[in-house]
């Protein structure tokens, strides 16, 4: 594997750690991230691709960028990857339970283990699972905790209309 970089950024949501290789980005993690990543190899420094993500995630909490142009690397199992990648498909401003994500990952009565892999994703903000909410609307678990993600969903708009669209991320 590459060598690994790693920078901390301030945000309106706390300090974040951003970690990248020529891979790819690694890693967001919020300032209590309550499933953290493992960092043998990481090392403090500066990468291309850390400034790039610093720079569209500013642009992101300033309202300029609803989606992220960024080669991303997350370390997972395919399941877990699988689940990451389709958050993307969630839209800026809405929200989907999570059977809806199962739904998306053709794995309807998994439910429970899409929440799982949801609640470990390694890049949030960028792979939006601060979007993915109860059925009933209400806001479930988040890596950075229920204010960082309340914060997260008034920045998009979504938090007004927090419940989950209907059809697979109408």
């Amino acid at each position: 594997m590459d060598t690994v970089l790693y920078q901390r950024i301030h945000s309106p949501v706390g300090m974040l750690t951003l970690a990248a290789s020529d891979a790819g980005l690694h890693a967001i993690e919020f300032p209590s991230n309550r499933h953290p990543q493992r960092r043998e190899g990481w090392h403090e420094g500066d990468h291309p691709l850390l400034r790039q993500a610093r720079a569209q995630l500013d642009e992101y909490f300033a309202g300029a960028r609803q989606a992220f142009d960024l080669p991303l690397a997350p370390q997972g199992t395919p399941f877990q990857r699988e689940v990451w990648f389709a958050l993307a498909a969630i839209p800026y401003g809405t929200t989907a339970s999570y059977a809806q994500l199962a739904a998306r990952v053709d794995r309807p009565a998994a439910t429970r283990a899409v929440g799982a892999a949801n609640g470990r994703n390694p890049l949030p903000i960028v792979l939006p699972c601060h979007r993915v909410i109860g059925a009933d609307g209400s806001l479930t678990g988040f890596g950075g905790g229920l204010p960082t993600k309340r914060f997260l969903l008034e920045l998009e708009g979504a938090l007004a209309r927090a419940q989950p669209a209907h059809g697979l991320f109408a």
